[in-house]
């Protein structure tokens, strides 16, 4: 973690444009600036620096940001667990401390096969959390997955997305969890997530990361077992109930990809939504586009979603970006022409 650390401020400093970061500077889910010391701490079985970030997180509202170091130390603490064991000893009622735990019980639990069982059982308790934490959503972000987990039934699912919305509308992780809740309960209802995900887009404020939500939907639809070619010409057969309009897929890529023009190059912050919008715009065959996408990425790669076809996402990003970058080389003046379109049919990366 902290070799990661290091190389990330030396990998910023000389990609603050990126042209082509070497393979070597390339990071794996590094950490940005306010995450990296509270890690590096934690490794050491310190706590207090995480305590301290997570605390100015709910202090100023910074509920994004809140989700997804949440997230992440409670991932951390899956392998690494005493300096929470500590925080918790030393501050049993601390709520940043009852978060992480919560997020940690549910990710201890979620690769069980007895998932819905213990997820059934452990949903009270993350519920009663999440019930006194004020105005904080992302407790409810936490009640959503596990009730998702537990295969909820939809007046209970709602009820708890009732309190997610109330205490913030435009909340990006509360929003995945119920997309991914909708995607489970009805396979195949791609229009229905899409219908979710634009509905909840169009509502938001400009520079809210929710506006990404129908890039989600797009995956969900895209990598569903089963599911045909989103290409609404091909003439392919399917066996899904449903098929996916061509245009509404590009419509989320394109919103996606005024989201990340947003924001500046090289931005851990906004490396996520690169990385899934660029392995979106490759199974829609849009090559050029996911091309500005690899590189505006700079040297962040993260394991969503690169993970989901392998068990080396970065390995995985590493290819797709050679390929991306070979094909551009051929399509240079004084190569000959591939004869292949920009958007191909999708489905074949």
């Amino acid at each position: 973690m902290l070799r990661a650390f290091l190389r990330t401020t030396a990998a910023r400093a000389r990609s603050r444009t990126p042209r082509s970061v070497p393979d070597d500077d390339v990071l794996l889910d590094a950490p940005d600036d306010r995450l990296a010391p509270a890690l590096v701490a934690a490794a050491r079985g310190d706590y207090a620096p995480a305590a301290s970030l997570l605390s100015t997180t709910r202090e100023h509202a910074e509920w994004e940001h809140r989700d997804r170091y949440a997230t992440r130390l409670a991932a951390f603490a899956r392998s690494r667990a005493e300096w929470l064991d500590t925080w918790r000893a030393t501050a049993p009622d601390d709520p940043d401390a009852l978060l992480i735990a919560a997020r940690l019980a549910v990710h201890r639990r979620w690769d069980s096969p007895a998932r819905a069982e213990l997820l059934r059982q452990l949903v009270p308790a993350v519920v009663g959390a999440a019930e006194t934490s004020g105005p904080d959503p992302v407790p409810w972000r936490t009640a959503l997955d596990a009730a998702r987990g537990a295969r909820a039934g939809h007046a209970e699912f709602e009820r708890l997305w009732a309190q997610a919305v109330r205490r913030s509308a435009h909340h990006y992780g509360c929003h995945v969890a119920a997309l991914q809740y909708l995607a489970a309960s009805s396979p195949g209802a791609h229009g229905e997530c899409l219908d979710f995900a634009e509905t909840a887009a169009q509502d938001a404020p400009e520079d809210a990361l929710v506006r990404a939500l129908p890039l989600r939907a797009a995956f969900t639809c895209l990598t569903s077992t089963g599911t045909a070619t989103a290409n609404a010409t091909s003439t392919a057969p399917t066996t899904a109930a449903v098929r996916t309009p061509r245009r509404r897929l590009d419509a989320a890529a394109d919103r996606a990809i005024a989201l990340s023009a947003a924001h500046p190059a090289a931005d851990p912050w906004t490396a996520e939504l690169r990385n899934l919008l660029a392995y979106v715009l490759l199974r829609l065959g849009r090559r050029q586009d996911a091309a500005e996408q690899l590189r505006l990425t700079g040297p962040y790669v993260t394991s969503f979603p690169w993970e989901r076809d392998t068990d080396d996402p970065l390995g995985h990003f590493l290819q797709a970006r050679a390929d991306v970058r070979a094909e551009a080389r051929a399509r240079a003046p004084g190569h000959p022409p591939r004869g292949r379109a920009e958007r191909s049919a999708p489905g074949d990366h």
